[in-house]
């Protein structure tokens, strides 16, 4: 029985400042990644990256966080999402870094933005932008049971962004404090009494002082001071962060603040020493304003305290490309910035107040305290460790995918690597790292990042690929000298040509052309660049795959051609496998745009005049094996095959065409491994998968494989094997079958479908199975396919024992 499993996830995070939680018992990290939960190690030594997606939310992950049953143990995510609602995931009792999907909690009527647990209660909170903050109760002592507590509304209306839940006591007993802030600059204190069965939060104190929206609450036990005090910490889009001590009891009154204070700076109407009190199971309790934090220049997304009791460290993460971590001195007890990370003054004048999506969105601690991590605006993950003995943070390997839409994913005509395109902008690179008895796959290169979303693309052999955009024109790219020693070092992938290849690249500024660095035609004003000393370049070649800051800056492909002609954004493209041709299509809404362009890659002039049979959108293109026939199937229901002229090899005629190929448009084509039968597949919206053979002059439909949605990509395993093709079928639901069709009969029996729990949650986009020789055909049990999906994800499943 052929069985399914997940070599590979590549899927960035989403850019939410609640989207993510580390857990202190298993290590796993969980996040956002579009409408999934992706699961994660960091500190995991085979290093494989994304192990599992939860699937089940039908819009994206806005929060994430960890939560312990007190009276059972028992491990739980509750993530919540724009899709209003709230969902529990069980930690799987035989695996515990697996999770099930338990229970959903509906009853928010807008999008779900924060969620708040307080450790060793069953109680937690959740915000949405309804303007209401909901108070559950969720345990799992005989059987899981969540139930509905009560509902705050903000008054003044606000939508809660962020939250904090905790309990005032010592020991995690006492009244429950919960921090509300969001839409508005102050934050709101509620608290419920612990006599009561169920919580009833009413609101005792209003903390102000901030002068823009509060994204981050935090609490922590203040333990260098006094352990029975609590500090919060509010992060806000002000780019200050404020601590505030809640303690029992009369709150101590600083001295009045001098508002002749030079050293003020002119600050001193946002500092206030007032003293709100309020009373709770009898007790007096006193929240006052300890510290102002600022250093940063733009909005500050999350700040959380240090997990490890002993420690009173603040980390923060803001959108001007900087993670903080702050500390208290221990004479002065001034609070002062001991740590400074991330990528410093890079995005000067691209701020977040612009519309902007810079810097980083998500901090958080490492269970030992030890290490952090962050999100970026490219939706990777960095990790730094401290060096105890040398007293820094050094930055180490993390993990990164593309945020939007992956729209195309192709092999290298070999499989050393694949390509991945997609509506984020970027081209990425993937490979496998082989070294000693591990290996996995990583993201080695990023060919292209682009100011136009990306739609499709195509490899031109080893070293070159073509892409298109959303910008009527393709381009034509070159591998570096780096990437190729690079990949040669640490995939075992080698490149014959390697003397031969350019530079590095970099993107001129306000450019969208990547441009080999010393190429003369970026420096255009000597006088302005008089004196200056161009960017080094920096060596990739080490022993691991490249960190994120350099995957952005020193990875980039130089571009080699431009290819024009069409009016509208490129929608398809294929390259012949000789790699003489380059067939494309655009969108089309009429006759005159509805036509195939081919290109000579020999001196990429258009070949003339363009192949017409459409009326509407080409969806897919494809070349037979022996580049005899060029498949294309579009819009307007029909397919067409154009054959090629003997006399002049770069000429095509329309063959044959039918304008009823399937009652629904076309949206996936592929040409069977077999130049003798000439047999081709079609996909289409009206949930079939047709089979066609050439019978003379035509080709006639021999089987119908009905599906239960819409296929929107297909492809055939490169070479035959027993006496059979293979063929693999994505559908718009994230469905993936693959089938087993007999060379002699052509009639297709199922194999194995992918199980949903493993598959895409969106519509898949493109498929691609790793080439192998026929010999290897014939004698392997084990195929990779790789899968690109509007789920933001590129996945590459090893699909074994297919023929057993």
């Amino acid at each position: 029985m052929a069985s399914v499993a997940t070599n590979y996830i590549s899927v960035g995070g989403n850019r939410h400042p609640g989207a993510a939680d580390w857990d202190v018992q298993s290590g796993v990290l969980a996040y956002g990644a579009d409408n999934n939960v992706a699961l994660w190690e960091p500190l995991e030594s085979s290093q494989r990256g994304v192990y599992a997606l939860l699937v089940g939310h039908t819009d994206k992950v806005s929060v994430v966080r960890f939560y312990t049953c007190p009276s059972t143990g028992t491990r739980f995510i509750i993530t919540g999402s724009v899709d209003r609602t709230i969902r529990v995931w069980q930690q799987d009792p035989k695996d515990s870094h697996n999770y099930r999907h338990a229970c959903t909690l509906e009853g928010h009527t807008g999008s779900v933005n924060a969620i708040a647990v307080a450790d060793g209660t069953d109680i937690i909170a959740s915000g949405a932008a309804d303007g209401t903050v909901r108070i559950w109760r969720i345990n799992a002592q005989d059987e899981l049971k969540s139930e509905l507590l009560g509902t705050i509304t903000m008054k003044p209306r606000f939508f809660p962004l962020t939250l904090a839940l905790r309990s005032l006591g010592n020991v995690n007993g006492g009244p429950l404090v919960l921090a509300v802030a969001g839409t508005m600059t102050a934050i709101q204190i509620f608290v419920a009494e612990s006599s009561t069965d169920k919580p009833v939060f009413s609101r005792r104190a209003i903390l102000t002082g901030h002068e823009a929206w509060v994204r981050s609450l935090s609490f922590t036990q203040d333990k260098q001071n006094d352990p029975n005090d609590l500090l919060l910490a509010s992060a806000s889009q002000d780019k200050y962060i404020r601590l505030w001590r809640l303690r029992r009891g009369e709150a101590n009154i600083a001295a009045p603040i001098d508002e002749a204070d030079p050293l003020l700076g002119g600050m001193e109407p946002t500092l206030s020493n007032k003293a709100h009190g309020f009373e709770a199971d009898g007790a007096k309790y006193s929240v006052t304003f300890e510290a102002l934090l600022f250093g940063n220049e733009d909005w500050i997304y999350t700040a959380t305290w240090n997990p490890v009791p002993t420690k009173s460290q603040l980390l923060s993460v803001s959108a001007d490309n900087t993670v903080t971590i702050w500390e208290q001195d221990p004479v002065s007890g001034v609070w002062m910035s001991a740590e400074r990370m991330g990528e410093i003054s890079v995005q000067k004048g691209s701020t977040t107040a612009t519309g902007s999506a810079g810097g980083f969105w998500i901090g958080l601690w490492s269970p030992s305290g030890k290490q952090v991590v962050s999100l970026g605006r490219t939706g990777s993950w960095r990790v730094w460790q401290h060096d105890s003995e040398a007293d820094i943070w050094e930055q180490h390997f993390g993990i990164s995918g593309h945020v939007r839409s992956v729209n195309g994913v192709q092999w290298e005509p070999s499989g050393g690597y694949l390509l991945s395109t997609s509506a984020d902008q970027t081209t990425r690179l993937h490979a496998k790292w082989l070294r000693n008895d591990r290996q996995s796959w990583h993201e080695f290169a990023r060919p292209q990042i682009h100011g136009y979303d990306l739609n499709c693309v195509d490899t031109l052999g080893p070293l070159q690929f073509v892409s298109g955009a959303e910008e009527k024109l393709l381009r034509v790219f070159n591998e570096p000298k780096q990437t190729a020693e690079l990949l040669e070092k640490l995939t075992g992938f080698k490149q014959t040509a390697k003397d031969e290849l350019p530079d590095t690249a970099e993107i001129p500024v306000l450019g969208l052309s990547n441009k080999a660095q010393g190429d003369e035609n970026v420096i255009e004003d000597e006088e302005e660049n008089a004196g200056k000393t161009p960017a080094p370049i920096a060596s990739l070649v080490g022993d691991k795959p490249p960190l994120e800051d350099q995957l952005s800056r020193y990875t980039l492909w130089p571009e080699h051609e431009k290819l024009y002609g069409h009016g509208y954004e490129i929608s398809a493209v294929a390259v012949s496998h000789d790699r003489r041709l380059i067939a494309t299509a655009c969108k089309a809404t009429s006759l005159d745009h509805a036509v195939i362009r081919l290109y000579d890659t020999s001196d990429w002039h258009e070949i003339k005049p363009p192949l017409t049979a459409h009326s509407l959108t080409i969806y897919d293109l494809s070349f037979s094996d022996d580049d005899k026939y060029l498949l294309s199937v579009g819009r307007d229901r029909q397919w067409a095959v154009f054959a090629r002229s003997d006399e002049d090899p770069t000429l095509f005629y329309n063959y044959t065409s039918n304008p009823k190929g399937h009652s629904r448009m076309i949206l996936g084509a592929a040409w069977a491994p077999t130049t003798t039968d000439r047999i081709f597949a079609t996909a289409g919206r009206d949930k079939s998968v047709k089979i066609w053979q050439k019978t003379e002059d035509t080709f006639t439909c021999k089987t119908t494989v009905p599906l239960t949605s819409a296929v929107s990509a297909i492809a055939f395993l490169p070479t035959a094997c027993q006496n059979s093709f293979i063929l693999a079928a994505g559908e718009d639901s994230g469905a993936l079958s693959i089938y087993c069709i007999s060379i002699d009969t052509l009639e297709a029996q199922l194999v194995v479908n992918v199980d949903w729990e493993i598959a895409p949650s969106r519509a898949i986009t493109q498929l691609s199975w790793r080439p192998v020789s026929a010999t290897e055909a014939n004698t392997k049990t084990r195929f990779e396919l790789a899968v690109a999906s509007e789920d933001t994800s590129v996945r590459i499943y090893t699909v074994s024992d297919i023929l057993s």
